[in-house]
């Protein structure tokens, strides 16, 4: 089947992220060998490690682009998206999310750390809070609105703001009015962006909201092309922008960096480990 290009210029999946189960999702993204919410596993743990530290508790971890929960998923069951594939192969709708529910009854590796999630798809945010993944949603396009009052109290509960795809998607708008919701205090930020996308703008208006941000050396992996269009498409966009593809996204990977922006006033987190040979290959 052909796969049809977003306006950014990666494939369209917009035809698995609206139904009713995370079954066909994590078939496809298995399939392409999605794996950057299990490379940014490590990194979001030495976060969410860093501001209980920090802080003296465990932060509230708002995911946004968060689908299905994924990344709640990945940290709080302690597993990777190729598992979650083959965990969704079986039953129907209801029978996933009752084993889902028994999951993670018994295997919460976060017990003290509450996740929430913000997705345009309401169907993958409604499947996500059913399970208990995520205590809070906010199904909503900040890019074009500013969030409704019942949807600004939730994203002000977030102590830890995280993605790992949905940062050209979005923009500083929708950055801005996360990091604003509460008014009083700023969330940390972890965005693994795909190089094709331009963080400068991101970056700048963080910091005239009063966080400093790093980015960690090294690429990460996110997942195999979808097609040759898109392989295309993304490498003529990179080099148009003066970006070299060789050894990355020239071989059949997207890749992304990671970049951290914390208040300015908040102590340097640790360190985490530079991306692996396994991760930039």
């Amino acid at each position: 089947m052909p796969v049809s290009l977003h306006n950014t210029g990666k494939a369209s999946f917009d035809d698995i992220y609206e139904r009713a189960d995370p079954s066909d999702y994590y078939r496809r993204m298995s399939e392409l060998d999605y794996c950057i919410p299990d490379v940014a596993k490590p990194h979001f743990r030495r976060l969410i490690d860093d501001y209980r530290t920090a802080t003296g508790v465990a932060p509230t971890v708002l995911d946004l682009g968060c689908s299905y929960g994924v990344n709640a998923a990945v940290l709080r069951l302690d597993t990777t998206v190729g598992a979650l594939a083959e965990h969704y192969r079986c039953g129907d709708t209801a029978a996933r999310a009752d084993r889902d529910r028994a999951w993670l009854a018994a295997a919460d590796s976060m017990p003290d750390v509450r996740f929430l999630g913000m997705d345009a798809s309401g169907p993958a945010l409604g499947y996500a809070a059913s399970t208990g993944l995520l205590a809070g949603i906010v199904h909503a396009d900040l890019e074009t609105a500013a969030p409704t009052e019942s949807q600004r109290r939730i994203l002000a509960g977030a102590d830890l703001v995280i993605s790992t795809g949905c940062v050209g998607y979005i923009t500083e708008r929708t950055l801005a009015r996360v990091a604003a919701a509460d008014g009083h205090r700023l969330p940390w930020m972890a965005h693994f962006v795909l190089r094709m996308f331009d963080f400068a703008p991101i970056e700048l208006c963080l910091r005239q909201l009063g966080y400093r941000t790093e980015r960690l050396p090294g690429t990460f992996r996110q997942r195999r092309f979808a097609s040759e269009a898109e392989q295309a498409q993304i490498v003529s966009t990179l080099s148009a922008n003066g970006i070299d593809p060789s050894g990355h996204e020239a071989d059949g990977w997207l890749h992304a960096e990671l970049f951290v922006s914390v208040p300015i006033s908040t102590p340097t987190p640790t360190p985490t480990p530079t991306p692996t040979a396994e991760d930039r290959q």
